[in-house]
């Protein structure tokens, strides 16, 4: 006969959402740190005038953006964008951080607020319900998305990641192992 499983605390349901935020972020900035420079400033095939740096920038600006509809109608700090044309590697990775704290505090505000984080009048799109579950899984969907596409442009031009860089990828646990220790 099996055992009903113990419900989880809500203090362990916060650091779990937390805790897989953290680790989805580490391993974004893990491969922006490690684009090969060869790949940095090269066209994405099929979109001209579209940049690897450009697609990686765009993960910083698409997380300002959501916290900018979602979190600073209620008072959370909004980061600064990144000029996707110009930024370094170095301010990209700045703003990442930056922008990651900034999603794990949309989080731990909805988190504050039942498990959902209340709807803005910026909030026009309405295709995403906003249960701290959903939005997590948004975020990392998307993230996992634009690391993949940099993954097979990389490959398609002949400039692959290093295969400790893709693997690296993968170890989402010594990321969470890392994200846990630096948050507390």
């Amino acid at each position: 006969m099996r055992r009903a499983a113990t419900p989880l605390s809500v203090d362990t349901l916060r650091h779990s959402i937390l805790d897989a935020w953290t680790t989805s972020d580490r391993t974004t900035i893990f491969m922006v740190e490690r684009i090969p420079d060869a790949l940095w400033n090269v066209e994405v095939p099929g979109t001209p005038r579209k940049t690897v740096r450009m697609l990686a920038a765009h993960l910083h600006n698409s997380r300002r953006g959501w916290i900018r509809t979602l979190g600073g109608p209620h008072g959370l700090a909004v980061p600064e964008a990144v000029d996707r044309r110009r930024v370094t590697r170095a301010e990209l990775v700045r703003a990442l951080k930056s922008s990651g704290r900034a999603m794990a505090n949309l989080l731990e505000f909805g988190l504050a607020q039942g498990g959902r984080i209340p709807p803005t009048p910026a909030y026009v799109w309405r295709n995403l319900p906003l249960d701290v579950g959903h939005v997590l899984a948004y975020f990392v969907a998307h993230e996992g998305h634009h690391r993949g596409q940099i993954l097979l442009i990389a490959r398609a031009l002949g400039k692959p990641l290093s295969r400790e860089t893709v693997n690296g990828l993968w170890g989402w646990t010594r990321f969470s192992k890392a994200g846990a220790k630096k948050r507390r």
